[in-house]
């Protein structure tokens, strides 16, 4: 009997980098494993193309899903490309400008923010840094963003919106001003104290993308796994046949996975192929 093949879609940060922006050696033996048998590996990160660790480029993959689900790519055909429309990005800039959230945009080429918003995600990933590396050296941050000037951004090229707020109170009020037209996802930028998120189209999700990759490959839902740490990996789990948390994600996103597999720095990726059978 043939056995069947199946597809696996990864979450990057988390789920393949640890928070010291490092590739445990079994995941890289993992997904090459699993590829050489035969099976399809893609990455799912709410990052832009650009801004993936080029750690986590090297190791190979059949494709990727990017910016949350408004992009998406297998080898080098163009699955998914749904920018936002440029009246969505004047709203969230305005918004922004209204209540002093800091927001960042994201194209598939890169990230643009105003100086202001540079110098505060700076100086908070370097605060960061330095906790961990007085704790634990090996998973301190090594890599801040590469910003571009706000003002080069093109409005029409958009993927999704980052935001960033002085108290726990952000996520709700982006939720309350923007949900009738966007998607808030909490997110797990480490701001003492405040609050941040990501901010898409309504239906744009890593699962939107997902559901369109899959029939592109005429591959049944039912044999993809979606591994991942994150609030915007809700959707991946409810449509892949197998949604799988890693140890180190919330509890509650622990409760609404299908499986949890072990941490980032403990092989997490590697235990979840080795029990579906990709390697």
């Amino acid at each position: 009997m043939t056995p069947t093949r199946r597809i696996a879609f990864l979450d990057v940060d988390g789920t393949i980098l640890d928070h010291g922006q490092t590739v445990a050696d079994s995941t890289v033996d993992a997904v090459r494993t699993a590829r050489a048998a035969g099976h399809l590996v893609y990455l799912s990160t709410g990052r832009s193309f650009a801004d993936i660790h080029p750690d986590v480029q090297a190791i190979g993959f059949d494709g990727a899903i990017t910016n949350g689900g408004a992009y998406a790519v297998s080898g080098s055909d163009t699955i998914v490309a749904d920018p936002m429309p440029s009246d969505a990005v004047e709203r969230l800039l305005a918004w922004a400008e209204t209540t002093g959230i800091l927001l960042f945009l994201q194209a598939n080429d890169g990230i643009y923010a105003s100086d202001r918003v540079r110098r505060t995600v700076t100086e908070m990933i370097l605060r960061w840094r330095g906790q961990h590396l007085s704790d634990e050296p090996q998973t301190a941050p090594q890599r801040t963003p590469r910003f571009h000037d706000l003002a080069d951004a093109d409005r029409t090229r958009i993927a999704k919106a980052v935001f960033l707020g002085e108290d726990t109170e952000a996520v709700d009020r982006a939720r309350q001003d923007l949900g009738d037209r966007f998607h808030v996802v909490s997110g797990s930028m480490p701001l003492p104290g405040g609050s941040n998120g990501e901010i898409g189209m309504l239906g744009t999700t890593k699962g939107s993308a997902i559901t369109r990759m899959l029939a592109h490959l005429g591959m049944d839902a039912a044999h993809a796994i979606g591994i991942g740490d994150s609030w915007n990996d809700v959707e991946m789990f409810e449509v892949c046949g197998v949604g799988i948390a890693m140890g180190n994600a919330d509890d509650e996103l622990k409760r609404i996975a299908d499986e949890v597999t072990a941490s980032v720095r403990e092989d997490g990726v590697w235990h979840a192929f080795r029990r579906h059978g990709l390697i």
